[in-house]
């Protein structure tokens, strides 16, 4: 027996309304995720508003068919979203896709958000002809490491490193990989 009232759980394009409630989530994870230093930072130049309509762009304006807005939801309610692209990776290969964004708000994960989220992208990108998708994480981002690598995707030996202006922080980055075609 099912639970009627339960709300459902799905993943599906963005819709522009929802650009207001990725904004948001997005800085809750950042604020979740970072450093102390990378908030004071990064967060004090980036206003909601911004976000709001950085998001929207990217939903109704997006530079080229293949880039792509997800969002995860429980009934009506955004709990996680993505964003998928072709690769801009200098040893980019025509055929490798890029998840640029995924999150999954911090009292919503442990649902399957991110499961549902995955493989949602993993189809999407391959429905727009990706044969492999690529994906920068922190380094220092163990959970999302082991979440992927659960998955099948492993580091291929790329890492890059951005250090703020004002030198208080240095992000780093590892580059997994997950082939998605036969």
């Amino acid at each position: 027996m099912t639970d009627d009232t339960a709300p459902l759980l799905h993943v599906r394009t963005a819709w522009p309304a929802e650009a207001a409630a990725i904004a948001p989530l997005q800085r809750r994870t950042w604020v979740q995720e970072w450093s102390t230093a990378e908030q004071g930072v990064l967060l004090a130049d980036t206003d909601l508003q911004s976000m709001v309509e950085a998001w929207h762009g990217a939903i109704v304006r997006p530079p080229e068919a293949r880039c792509r807005v997800l969002v995860a939801l429980e009934g009506e309610r955004v709990v996680g979203f993505a964003a998928t692209a072709p690769s801009d990776d200098e040893d980019a290969e025509p055929g490798d896709g890029l998840v640029a964004e995924f999150a999954v708000d911090p009292p919503a994960r442990g649902n399957g958000h991110g499961s549902r989220l995955m493989n949602a992208l993993i189809d999407t990108l391959r429905s727009d002809g990706f044969r492999t998708a690529t994906w920068w994480v922190r380094t220092t981002n163990d959970p999302l490491r082991a979440f992927l690598e659960s998955a099948g995707w492993r580091p291929d030996g790329a890492t890059q490193r951005f250090t703020s202006d004002d030198g208080s922080f240095t992000i780093k980055q590892v580059r997994l990989r997950v082939r998605i075609v036969d």
